[in-house]
């Protein structure tokens, strides 16, 4: 037992250094600067007291120095770099399916992971909310590589309690437990929605937006599009555990499947525009580098 506990203890140390490696070489090489350029801090910090020049704003004025000093003098500020990242990460069942290079969640381990690093590497400060149905675990945030690490061992090996998926509930979570606006990534497959296919967090989300500045990157594997023509399979939903069997050989069936997919999709897109959310969708079977810096230029 205590060799098999060692065993397992030294595997997760090995894939959390292997993710680490990785996505701290892609961070400092590729996307620091683009990450920089994207995320700018949104406030704004005092800097100095000095005189007054022409042209500078009234409303600028430090009377109370001015009236000491008996000259005007105005207050100055300066962008205010620092900022609080909050990773929302998706550990529901449904993250276990993959079938090209990688699951879901092993996709969603390398992505958080080099945001992590990026945030990082622009001094901000990093947290992250791990959910399901529920939020199964938040870590508050906070700077330094061994936070950063304990981050990673959290989305390589925290076992959800829970099957299913709830993104409102864990965009509540984020508006109740941070109260300064922060930057805020959902990384989910999104698959999260009512039975006519709209989306069921739209009213946590509406709130959240209003509060953070809100990003969604949205995992997905290309068999969840379409379903292949393999005859008559006994299909399991990994997040309700129901079965049924389903004829893949009627095209009335993968053409119906193949338009609810199609929609759930475009009730998405216009849910995102709607409230000015960006959002990119990278596939398992993609490299995920190409699909973030073309999101991080939208920005």
């Amino acid at each position: 037992m205590a060799k098999s506990s060692e065993s397992s203890a030294n595997e997760l140390l090995r894939k959390v250094r292997k993710i680490e490696i990785r996505t701290r070489a892609l961070s400092h090489q590729i996307f620091a600067g683009e990450y920089h350029s994207a995320f700018k801090g949104r406030g704004m910090a005092f800097s100095e007291v000095r005189e007054y020049q022409y042209g500078d704003d009234v409303r600028s004025m430090d009377w109370n120095v001015t009236a000491r000093l008996r000259a005007p003098y105005v207050k100055v500020y300066e962008e205010e770099r620092e900022m609080t990242v909050v990773l929302l990460i998706d550990i529901s069942r449904s993250g276990l399916f993959g079938t090209a290079m990688k699951t879901k969640r092993d996709l969603t381990a390398e992505i958080a992971a080099v945001l992590s690093f990026s945030a990082s590497i622009n001094n901000d400060k990093v947290g992250a909310l791990f959910f399901s149905d529920k939020v199964e675990k938040f870590i508050p945030p906070k700077k330094g590589r061994s936070h950063l690490l304990h981050i990673i061992r959290e989305i390589i090996e925290l076992e959800p309690s829970s099957d299913g998926t709830d993104i409102g509930q864990a965009l509540r979570y984020l508006t109740n437990a941070i109260k300064k606006k922060c930057t805020a990534f959902v990384l989910s497959d999104m698959l999260d929605v009512n039975p006519d296919g709209s989306p069921r967090y739209e009213d946590a989300l509406k709130v959240a937006c209003n509060r953070h500045d809100i990003s969604v990157i949205r995992v997905f594997d290309p068999r969840e599009q379409e379903i292949p023509s393999l005859g008559l399979l006994n299909v399991k939903d990994s997040e309700t555990g129901r079965t049924s069997w389903v004829n893949t050989s009627s095209r009335r069936v993968r053409d119906e499947y193949s338009r609810w997919f199609a929609d759930v999709a475009d009730r998405e897109r216009k849910l995102f525009n709607r409230y000015q959310i960006d959002s990119v969708d990278i596939a398992t079977s993609q490299d995920y580098v190409k699909g973030l810096m073309s999101f991080f230029g939208r920005r």
